[in-house]
């Protein structure tokens, strides 16, 4: 069963240790800048998005490169990258609608989230576990129970007077 990763933006605190521990985990560095999640401030909401690559189906990121150095592995469901055939256009960079991808400026190459190969590190280390990584079946029922509770909560906020 296909698992993916997601998250609780109720529950990031803006730790930013997905962060962190992503970078020593891939980089052997504590450098944010080289971790394959990043997470990002939502000023006038004041919440906090962990973003990371989605693994698309059809992967906009795959179709712009020139070398075909992405794909979708549909065993893994994941997205990869072959790092010996990239090139470092970052054609991929401005085609990613999530901006989940990366730049490494040391290795002139791009960086992606890889689910760290089916165990991701930062769902180990979230401690308010707003990222998880879990089955997809179960990822929309837990969506679809969130988006109830927020009707249910609008609609008796409106039905009290608030």
């Amino acid at each position: 069963m296909a698992k993916i990763m997601t998250v609780d933006y109720d529950r990031c605190t803006g730790c930013r240790l997905c962060e962190m521990v992503c970078s020593v985990n891939k980089e052997g560095a504590s450098d944010p800048a080289r971790a394959r999640i990043h997470v990002i401030k939502w000023e006038m909401e004041g919440i906090y998005v962990p973003m990371f690559c989605q693994h698309c189906e059809d992967p906009l990121c795959a179709a712009v490169c020139p070398v075909r150095a992405i794909e979708r592995d549909e065993a893994e469901g994941r997205v990869r990258v072959d790092k010996e055939k990239c090139v470092g256009c970052r054609s991929c960079l401005s085609a990613c609608p999530f901006g989940a991808i990366g730049w490494d400026e040391e290795k002139r190459k791009v960086i992606r989230c890889d689910l760290c190969h089916g165990d991701p590190t930062c769902v180990k280390f979230c401690a308010t576990k707003a990222i998880q990584f879990i089955e997809a079946e179960r990822a929309v029922l837990v969506r679809k129970r969130a988006a109830a509770e927020r009707l249910h909560r609008a609609l008796s906020q409106t039905s009290h007077g608030i």
